[in-house]
């Protein structure tokens, strides 16, 4: 397909095939062909057994899945690979494969992305906008795992378990996941999240499982418009919620945190942050056309705008910390 000493067009086709890989993924997940292996099903009659699905569906997918390098065939046996067993059995604290479904769930509205491109306004069949949209149950629970490591490193960062009796506002805070970690670290700490009614309902069963729902409290409202309090927390976290919002909203929920934060306190933003020159995390740098799919006036930002919009709202000290997945942290006081 190319000239001699021209370059090989292996990565374009593995791009283009993409949304089989994802098919193949998501496919894998629903059906929880990872599990079975891990579990001792090693042939393909086996998985097929254990998962319920036909013998042809079964090495389909195992196919699939060894061409991807998530499992390995060899003397007729499959076995999963380090990153299968650790983000792709269900039960993990790490488990992606929720969100290996929403994607692949996802994929007739990414058809619609040329539609986006075109207009700039969005063109997905489900928009981020949505208080009381079924898509939540599914969506919330599935990227809770994106965000495990990272609440941890800003726990640590902070030195949330020997803070005392403390307390923090989590706004928009989905599953929960940031109190879950951090009521597990402190013992005498309060978590409060404001979310839409739906979500906090969900988070309240996911907080839940890890044994301190106690003091993991739920504030139901929509928080362009309910109020923050004014120094009543210790810290706020923000969590993968300004690339939804245009930098006007984000100057003014700053401006809110400014006032909901005790002196002292500090603003935790955590999102797809790309460089100032628009470079970054290959997944950072794809988020935008998500953002642009779903939402009206969201994007992936630079470190220059938090920057910008934590000062316009007073903020004077600025840290942006890098962490080892997609995500960036930003410590605002």
């Amino acid at each position: 397909m190319s000239a001699p000493g021209g370059p090989a067009p292996d990565k374009v086709m593995q791009i283009i095939t993409g949304g089989w890989a994802s098919a193949i993924l998501g496919s894998a997940a629903r059906h929880g062909v990872c599990d079975a292996i891990e579990s001792g099903a090693d042939r393909a009659e086996g998985v097929a057994s254990r998962c319920g699905i036909s013998l042809r569906g079964a090495q389909a997918v195992l196919d699939g899945l060894t061409g991807l390098g998530l499992v390995s065939h060899s003397d007729g046996r499959y076995r999963n690979s380090p990153e299968a067993s650790a983000f792709l059995v269900k039960g993990t604290p790490a488990y992606l494969g929720g969100m290996a479904e929403v994607m692949m769930d996802a994929m007739t509205d990414w058809a619609k992305l040329p539609v986006a491109v075109k207009t700039g306004a969005p063109s997905a069949s489900t928009t981020s906008d949505v208080a009381d949209n079924e898509f939540w149950h599914v969506l919330v629970p599935a990227i809770a795992a994106l965000s495990f490591p990272v609440a941890q490193i800003a726990a640590e960062r902070l030195g949330v378990a020997k803070a005392g009796s403390i307390s923090w506002l989590d706004v928009g805070g989905g599953s929960g996941v940031w109190s879950a970690v951090w009521l597990g670290a402190n013992k005498q700490a309060n978590g409060f999240q404001l979310d839409w009614p739906v979500v906090n309902q969900i988070a309240k069963g996911f907080v839940g499982n890890f044994g301190v729902a106690d003091r993991f409290h739920t504030i139901d409202g929509d928080f362009h418009t309910t109020d923050f309090g004014s120094a009543k927390y210790d810290f706020a976290i923000y969590g993968h919620i300004a690339h939804m919002e245009t930098p006007a909203d984000n100057v003014e929920i700053f401006r809110r945190f400014r006032r909901a934060i005790k002196p002292g306190g500090t603003l935790v933003v955590n999102d797809f942050i790309l460089n100032d020159d628009r470079t970054g995390h290959p997944f950072a740098m794809l988020f935008a056309a998500q953002m642009i799919l779903v939402s009206a006036g969201g994007f992936t930002w630079r470190q220059a705008d938090y920057r910008k919009w934590l000062g316009e709202a007073g903020f004077a000290s600025i840290d942006i910390v890098p962490t080892p997945t997609p995500a960036t942290l930003v410590f605002a006081r």
